[in-house]
């Protein structure tokens, strides 16, 4: 299912992942180049991955709370 074209309303989590992607990383550096700007932002979402908390997810990393989820299952 796709989203009507310039309709970011319409997908709104995806949109909040680009404005924290923006806020905690690309407005923060001043790349020197595109592989260090892949670089970084590569490490970027594996840290929003695996180490930073998340409020709708009580607090929890996507990976720890994928993990709750699997043991409760």
């Amino acid at each position: 299912e796709f989203i009507t074209p310039y309709t970011p309303e319409q997908n709104g989590v995806i949109e909040r992942v680009f404005r924290t992607l923006k806020e905690e990383c690309v407005w923060l550096c001043r790349f020197q180049s595109r592989d260090e700007a892949e670089r970084l932002i590569a490490r970027w979402i594996e840290v929003y991955n695996t180490e930073r908390p998340h409020e709708a997810l009580a607090w929890m990393s996507p990976v720890q709370w994928r993990e709750r989820q699997q043991q409760a299952a």
